[in-house]
Order: structure tokens, then C-alpha cells, then sequence
């Protein structure tokens, strides 16, 4: 009897909730389809661009011309290896104090697998060379420094990526706002000789445009050399605690 309560309660329970949730679904598309309507109606892309970045800077990229589009691409571009750099350096950094204050009384007892698991189990490049020198400790100082020269080339590598993206985009920023600087000129005289005569308003729109390209190409270009120069001070760090973990080894197996 109990169950069967139980049972006509739900049904009505679902009568009720039923129509409340066709009702807030018929609603919800009504207003998802005006949503997407004024956003067709008022420019999609552009609206969404002014909602974000403001119409003044985006009425500062239309004015820029087609260079703009390109220099657009740089600067997402440019990001990204940016944020991708600034990422994989931080996770590589580690205290080089405490990491040689773990292994090298290991080392100098000896205990070279203990010392090798602590390195494996550790990141960055620093870490990464120990081990391959650490792995071959058993056959004399030679060995070692031979596997972790090996191993500093190849980490070597990996800290020098992404450093041709970066300059890439430090290059051919400014190339293409002086290449949309030319384009403007090009327009400036156009207008020029098809109104014969020299007038500050007929030369102003192609002129505007030169100094927008040029402005555009500097501003994308400035940042991303200021994190390119912390990011080669960053690598250079790393390379010298290479160096010093090698010398601290070496030092400990004789």
C-alpha cells in the first residue's frame, strides 16, 4: 500500500514539474534565437569584439586596413609561445641548493642508484643531466662527464625552443605595419593624382592608415622582444646551474 502511495505521489509530482520544464524550454529557445538575431543584426564578430576589447580599439583595427589582419595573427601567434615558454621554463626551474644538498652525500657514499632515482624523480634540465651522468658512474669520472655532456645537448635543445616563433613574430610584426605604412602612402598619392591637386583632407585617410600599420607592428613587436630577453636570461640561469650541478658531481665521486 506504502508503495503504491509512493508511486501515484511521483506521477503527480511529474505532472506537475512537466509542463514548468516545457515551458522554461520553450522560453530558453526564444530567447537563445532573439539573442543570436540582435547579435546577427548589430555585426556578430565586430559586436563581440567591441563587448570585449571596446569599440574604440576595434574601430582602431578597421582603420588599420588588411595589414591589421595579419599583424592580428602575429600577435595571437606570439602569445601562445609566450605563455607556452613562460610555462615549461617555470616548471624546469628547481633549487639547485637543495636538489645537490640531496644527492651529494649519496654520491660521495657511493649510493649512486639512490642518488639517480632522486634525480629521476625530479624535473627540470638540471635534474635530467644528474641522471644520465649518475647512470653511468660505474665506469669513472670519464664516463660520467661524457653522458652528461650527451644529456646537456639534448636539454639544450629543448630550452631553445620556441625562441625562432618568438623572433619571428618580433620580425615580421613591424614588417607588416611598414608593409601597411607603404599601402597607406600608395592610397595617399592615388588620391593625390585622381583629385589633381594637394589637399590635407583628400591624403589624410591614406596617411591615417601608414601610422596605424606602423603602430600596430611596433606595439605587437616591443612586448613580445621584452619577454623574449627574460626568457633567454631564464635559459642562460638554467644553463648555469648545468654547469654547476656537473662540477658538484664530479666533485663528490673522486
Amino acid at each position: 500500500m506504502r508503495k503504491f502511495s509512493y508511486i501515484m505521489l511521483l506521477i503527480a509530482l511529474v505532472s506537475l514539474v512537466m509542463p514548468g520544464v516545457a515551458f522554461a524550454q520553450e522560453v530558453a529557445e526564444e530567447v537563445a534565437t532573439e539573442a543570436a538575431a540582435e547579435v546577427a543584426s548589430s555585426g556578430g564578430l565586430e559586436s563581440f569584439a567591441e563587448l570585449v576589447f571596446g569599440s574604440g580599439m576595434v574601430k582602431w583595427f578597421k582603420d588599420g586596413g588588411w595589414a591589421m589582419w595579419p599583424i592580428l595573427i602575429l600577435v595571437i601567434y606570439g602569445l601562445a609561445y609566450i605563455v607556452w615558454k613562460f610555462i615549461a621554463l617555470m616548471y624546469g626551474r628547481i633549487n639547485l641548493n637543495a636538489f645537490l644538498d640531496k644527492i651529494i652525500p649519496l654520491i660521495k657514499e657511493k649510493k649512486f642508484k639512490e642518488a639517480a632515482e632522486i634525480a629521476k624523480n625530479t624535473r627540470g634540465p638540471v635534474a635530467a643531466i644528474v641522471y644520465a651522468g649518475l647512470l653511468k658512474a660505474d665506469g669513472g669520472i670519464p664516463a660520467v662527464e661524457k653522458a652528461v655532456e650527451n644529456a646537456a645537448m639534448i636539454e639544450m635543445s629543448y630550452l631553445e625552443k620556441g625562441f625562432l616563433e618568438l623572433s619571428t613574430t618580433i620580425t615580421l610584426a613591424p614588417m607588416m605595419g611598414f608593409l601597411g605604412t607603404v599601402s597607406g602612402m600608395i592610397s595617399a598619392f592615388d588620391a593625390i593624382a585622381a583629385a589633381r591637386a594637394v589637399d590635407a583632407t583628400i591624403v589624410a585617410s591614406g596617411i591615417k592608415i601608414s601610422l596605424i600599420t606602423t603602430q600596430a607592428g611596433l606595439i605587437v613587436a616591443i612586448p613580445v622582444q621584452f619577454f623574449n630577453n627574460i626568457f633567454v636570461t631564464m635559459v642562460d640561469g638554467m644553463v648555469i646551474d648545468m654547469q654547476k650541478a656537473t662540477e658538484k658531481i664530479v666533485e663528490a665521486m673522486l
